[in-house]
């Protein structure tokens, strides 16, 4: 999958942008480039959305009906999900989100997210560490402008997340794609880890209490590259978790 969203409202954590990305030979893609290259990749098995300049979501069909890495796109009301892997307990979370039987990963993601955005009196690190199995999902509001993505902590599917050059924010599960359209700029998304750009940022759902700190990554040309992300044991976040609608998925979006 791939999801390019424009620096306006991305806004990820500064540390994901490394200066080496112009030093080096290889220099950061504009948007549109890394979209091409990605539908190069798969030119008969993928489809794509663009949302004017705010953002473009793309992905590749899947050769399989269901896998348990399984590649899955749904929209609904203006929200739109990009979902990797499986959830083991995805029954009983759509019978608790009153979805039917044969409602796919996608589109509970967007059903809790739009239930979270506008009613949910719950925390979103407590949503998204119900979800069993290995995941990865990126959900695209765009009426609110909105962007929230999170990683299974259980490494069975890979996320990465980059700068391009004009200062979008990249994120796919392509390796290549990340390397060749955001250069030295980019960096794996951490496990067990959500990022929401209306206002929370990075931050671990395992570990809400307790801040995220950036580790440098050298790359074997000695460079430095964006910085990993990984929770800081020692340092606590230094508020009282929010439980009211304002700690909810849509944040400032819920006023």
């Amino acid at each position: 999958m791939l999801a390019i969203f424009h620096k306006a409202f991305a806004h990820p954590p500064e540390e994901l942008h490394s200066p080496s990305s112009y030093n080096s030979t290889k220099r950061p893609k504009l948007p549109e480039e890394t979209l091409n290259e990605f539908l190069s990749h798969h030119p008969h098995k993928t489809f794509s959305m663009t949302f004017g300049d705010a953002a473009v979501l793309a992905y590749v069909l899947p050769d399989r009906p269901y896998s348990l890495h399984q590649r899955l796109f749904c929209g609904l009301e203006d929200i739109y999900c990009l979902f990797l892997g499986s959830l083991k307990n995805l029954c009983s979370l759509n019978k608790q989100y009153g979805l039917s039987k044969g409602a796919n990963e996608a589109m509970f993601v967007i059903e809790a997210y739009r239930t979270l955005r506008d009613r949910g009196p719950y925390p979103a690190d407590q949503v998204v560490k119900d979800l069993e199995g290995s995941f990865a999902f990126v959900v695209y509001d765009s009426k609110a402008g909105t962007v929230f993505a999170a990683l299974g902590s259980d490494g069975g599917v890979k996320l990465y997340w980059g700068i391009s050059a004009d200062g979008s924010v990249v994120i796919s599960d392509d390796l290549e794609v990340i390397k060749a359209g955001c250069a030295k700029s980019y960096a794996p998304f951490p496990t067990g880890c959500m990022f929401h750009s209306g206002g929370g940022g990075l931050m671990s759902f395992e570990h809400p209490m307790n801040k995220l700190k950036a580790m440098p990554r050298i790359d074997s040309e000695g460079a430095m590259c964006g910085a990993s992300f990984k929770v800081d044991k020692y340092t606590r976040v230094n508020s009282i978790p929010r439980v009211g609608s304002e700690a909810n998925w849509s944040l400032s979006d819920s006023q």
